[in-house]
């Protein structure tokens, strides 16, 4: 498979990547024809990303307790700037308004004026957002939808029970107010978005584990009708009744996947390509980053895959970026993705620390 790379060196702020391991070397990673990878820049842990004015990126991590800011710079020397440093398990970030909103586990902090006090931040304030404090799973994702309020996941507080207030995606006016719920029987879902034409909500969710290698699939979803259950714990990727929860219940009374992914390869963020640089066999494709398997005894997913549509239904899943895994040795792992400005795809990587711009030679 043809590929070009270019590395965007030096970052103006260069951080460590995680100790102990080789970097990947971006000469292994597979692109289709016609796509570049390169460094975009170097931050510690990075996890989720939120495109805020002039092109910069916020994001967040989810080990550490910090939230960054990568500002564009001349010649690729983007500048990398640590907002906060005393949060616990910031892993959601949305930008909205000229404010930047982070999730911790158990509360929703925004940063206002952000736009003007990237050097300078403020305190931040709490929103009135109630949220569990268990840990497992309780890493939040969130993001604004295109009716203005914001949508934030509640993971299940373990890999298999059935346990009130959790399992769930929620979306709340953003004072907080007019909370519901908006998909039930989710898992642990750490990326969803929207159809840019239908407005549609989607999203990934990661199946149980000890069940085997090969399952459950992971899920693409999609919300046709708000409130909807998806399954778990009693059913999973639509098919399979859980050896636990599923006794008397019927996997037809759920709603199954848009998508089967492959199994456990940790689906999390989620994007429609909504840019010009791809070729237009792109557009309004659906882009995976795929975070990588641990419950199996070889390893697949560290990859960005490609759910291909045809008349507003996934018809196709596909590899689109990988190499991130070399001969079953872990060299990074895909979280979030962001569609830039001009076209380009971000790719986060919280196991080497790394920001990675993927972009089409036409417009090199």
């Amino acid at each position: 498979m043809w590929r070009n790379v270019i590395v965007l060196l030096p970052v103006f702020m260069c951080l460590a990547a995680v100790p102990g391991h080789a970097a990947v070397d971006l000469d292994d990673i597979n692109l289709p024809p016609g796509f570049s990878i390169e460094v975009y820049a170097e931050v510690p842990n990075a996890r989720s990303m939120a495109l805020g004015p002039n092109g910069i990126v916020f994001v967040s991590n989810r080990r550490a307790d910090s939230v960054y800011a990568v500002v564009p710079g001349p010649g690729g020397r983007n500048r990398v700037v640590e907002i906060t440093d005393d949060l616990s398990t910031p892993n959601g970030i949305a930008y909205k308004d000229g404010d930047l909103y982070v999730a911790e586990i158990s509360r929703v902090l925004v940063y206002r004026n952000i736009d003007s006090r990237i050097n300078n931040p403020p305190e931040p304030e709490v929103l009135d957002i109630e949220l569990p404090s268990k840990s497992h799973h309780g890493w939040r994702y969130i993001a604004f939808g295109p009716d203005g309020k914001l949508y934030i996941s509640i993971g299940a507080p373990c890999n298999i029970c059935d346990e009130q207030g959790f399992a769930k995606i929620i979306r709340t006016n953003v004072d907080g107010s007019a909370r519901e719920t908006v998909a039930a029987g989710v898992r642990n879902s750490v990326g969803f978005t929207w159809h840019p034409t239908t407005g549609e909500f989607w999203f990934t969710d990661n199946g149980r584990d000890m069940l085997g290698d090969d399952t459950p699939p992971g899920e693409l979803n999609r919300v046709t009708e708000i409130g909807q259950h998806f399954g778990f714990p009693y059913c999973h990727g639509g098919e399979v009744l859980d050896s636990e929860y599923g006794d008397g219940k019927d996997c037809n009374d759920y709603e199954p996947p848009a998508q089967k992914l492959g199994p456990h390869v940790a689906g999390l963020g989620v994007k429609f390509y909504t840019g010009e640089m791809f070729p237009n066999e792109y557009s309004g494709q659906v882009f995976i980053a795929e975070h990588g398997s641990w419950n199996r005894s070889k390893k697949i997913g560290y990859r960005v895959s490609l759910v291909r549509f045809a008349d507003g239904q996934p018809v196709s899943y596909e590899t689109f970026a990988d190499g991130w895994l070399q001969r079953q040795e872990t060299k990074g792992r895909p979280v979030d993705l962001l569609v830039l400005e001009d076209g380009s795809l971000l790719v986060s990587d919280d196991f080497d620390g790394k920001l990675y711009r993927i972009s089409y030679e036409e417009f090199q």
